[in-house]
Parts: structure tokens; sequence; C-alpha cells
């Protein structure tokens, strides 16, 4: 694939793979990219995963042809990204690798070896010629790991982007951009929003005409838009109105009263309504539509002495994401003891900018008069 007509794509699709991280279910696979800019000099930007080493050669040696890279840069250090660099200094001994300083460290801690010698390592700013083509790195720490930097070709307007503006899914894979990219941002990069604001800034100072990430597609239109949701994920802004109701229910009475509320507030005029059953659906979906959406009501049963499983799951990843700027209701299921919305509330007490409806809904074992009272005024204070 020519991205430019000196800067070719020499990465992998993995489709193989069924839960990348360990966690994240990828039916449609994952790809791996890389990059090889050709000019006096030849630059390699990151490796693959370690699966794909010699496919991942074999890509590079079909682009330069006899001559051999004289650099690998390597932007982060994650596995799937720099598991093959000493099979490539093994190949290309020669070659310099390009890294920030923290990179180095890492490799030391992966590869226990020595890689002082073909080191040049990079920091903010910092430029590399290759010829025609000069390159600046930008620091991109905690985006989503320490080390990480990001690369700009200033010739062909070229950002490489490391993990941001990453998505799930193999190159081939016919599939929503923004469905598959979301779950991966609030995922994996989305407690570092802050970090990504910074990028984001520093970005825009940049005349960018193409995005080349390490997974997903490679972006050469509409970039505003691709920015725009970045940034308004990365600041936990609000993308599409509507409310979405994360529930658990054990006997089917806490789904009932769900799905009554979602029925008053249609009634009411909201015409988006997410419903979620936690115990069945993706977890990542979960908490990627509740970063989408502007209002969140959590249904879930007390449950020895807690809250059901899923559910505290569920918020323990909105949590550790910096889950804000949001409108949260409750509803609790308990037949003795009814205390889910205490301690939902409790646990989201770390949360900043958290907006709580005024009405809560408890049902004692199944619904009755006083509950869809209270369902009534929940579906219209949501909605006033």
């Amino acid at each position: 694939m020519n991205i430019t007509n000196d800067i070719k794509y020499v990465g992998v699709n993995d489709k193989i793979i069924d839960l990348f991280e360990g966690q994240y279910d990828v039916p449609n696979g994952m790809a791996y990219n890389s990059y090889v800019i050709l000019d006096d000099k030849i630059a390699v930007m990151d490796s693959v995963d370690a699966k794909f080493a010699d496919e991942w050669l074999s890509n590079i040696a079909s682009v330069v042809g006899e001559k051999e890279p004289d650099y690998l840069i390597v932007q982060h250090m994650e596995p799937d990204h720099s598991a093959n660099i000493v099979k490539f200094i093994e190949k290309y001994p020669n070659a310099k690798i390009v890294a920030s300083s923290k990179a180095f460290v890492m490799m030391k801690n992966f590869f226990d070896r020595d890689l002082d010698s073909m080191a040049t390592v990079v920091g903010e700013k910092d430029t590399l010629s290759l010829g025609k083509h000069t390159l600046t790195f930008l620091t991109a720490p905690m985006v989503h790991w320490p080390e990480v930097i990001v690369t700009y070709d200033e010739k062909d307007k070229v950002l490489f982007s490391a993990d941001a503006f990453g998505k799930f899914g193999a190159l081939d894979a016919d599939e929503d951009w923004a469905c598959e990219a979301r779950r991966y941002y609030f995922g994996i990069v989305g407690k570092y929003g802050a970090q990504a604001q910074s990028l984001l800034k520093k970005a825009s100072a940049l005349d960018i005409q193409t995005i080349c990430p390490l997974h997903g597609p490679i972006l050469s239109e509409n970039l505003g838009y691709y920015i725009d949701l970045y940034n308004t994920w990365s600041s936990y802004g609000v993308e599409t109105e509507g409310i979405m109701i994360a529930y658990t229910s054990v006997y089917g009475n806490t789904k009932k009263a769900v799905l009554k509320l979602e029925e008053m507030l249609h009634e009411n005029g909201v015409e988006r309504v997410v419903v979620c059953d936690l115990a069945r659906e993706d977890m990542a979906e979960a908490v990627e539509d509740a970063f989408r959406h502007g209002k969140l009501v959590l249904a879930t049963t007390t449950y020895n002495a807690e809250i059901f499983p899923f559910m505290k799951q569920f918020i323990d990843n909105l949590c550790e994401r910096n889950f804000q700027n949001r409108t949260v209701a409750f509803i609790e299921n308990g037949s003795w003891a009814p205390m889910a919305a205490k301690t939902m509330r409790k646990m989201l007490d770390g949360c900043k900018n958290l907006t709580y409806a005024d009405t809560v809904v408890t049902v004692k074992s199944a619904l009755n008069a006083q509950s869809l009272q209270q369902l009534q005024a929940l579906a219209y204070e949501l909605t006033k």
C-alpha cells in the first residue's frame, strides 16, 4: 500500500487473535501498522506483533529491495509494536534505533540486551533528516504509555500518531470507524484524556494531511471529523444526545423497571435511549456507550450487602477511566434492605463534575404503584 510516493505500508493483519490485550473482543481482528519512508536514508516506523515477524520483515524487504534501512523508529514499546526489534537488528545490524530515553530503558527490560551502540535518543521537537524528508518528534507521554513519541513528516505532511487515532479491526474489516475507534479509545486510552488533549494541542500547530496510526486505517480524508471526535472523547464531552440505561437483573424485576423507564422516556420525547444488560453485553461496549451519552441511569440489585458483580465491574471501569461531566440517576432493587443506590453513588465519589438526579427509584422486589410513580418522576427529571 502506498501512503505517499515515498511512504509505504508494511504492516500486517492479525486474523487469528480473539482477545486484544487479553480482554477486548476483536471479532474482526487487529491491524499492526508499520511504515517505511524511502529517501536518501530509509526509516522504518515501528514493528509488529511477535507472531508476524517473518511477514513484517518480508514486507520491508519487498519495499527496500537491495537497500537496507538506516533507522528503526520505535514510537511505542507495547509488544504489539516492538516485539521484533531484535529480529530487525539481526537482519539489519547497521541500522540505528530511534526512540525516547524511556523506550530504551524498556527495551532492556523486554530484551535483556545492550542496544546502546545503535541507540539514537530523541525528545520533544528533535528532528531527523532522511534527505527530502525531515522528521520531527513530539513526546506524547501516557498516550497511553510514558515512553510514547509521535512523528511528523514535514515533506508529505504525515503524522505518525502511535496509538492515537487507533481502532480495533483488521484493515480489511468493513465496519464503522467511530464505533470501534471509540471502544478502543475508552478501553485503552480513556484514563488519559488530559494527555491526549495535550497531544492534540501540539498537533494543531502542524499542517497534517494524513494520519498514520499504529492500529486501524490510514486517515487522509475529512480529518476534521476524526480530530473532532478525538477532541470530544479526550475532553470527556458528550458526543451523542441521549440516555444510557445500564442494568443487572436477577429475576427480571429490575429489568421490568428499566424497560418501563425506557418507555416513559420515549413518551417524554427522548429519541435515543440505549439499554444495556451488563451481564450479557460486551463490557467494553457498555463503557463506550456510557462515555458517548450525556446521561446515565444505573439500575441494579442489592447483592451481598453491596451491588451485583457486573454493575460493580462496570462502575469500576468508569471510575478507572475518569468518568465525568455527566448526569447520573439510580434505580435500586432490594427485597428487605435496598442499599444499591447508596453503594453506587459512593463508588462514583471520585468522579468529577457529576450531576445526580434528585429522584432515586427504589423497587422492593417488584414494581408497585409507589415505584412506578418514582419512575415517572425520574423520566420527567431526565427530560425536563
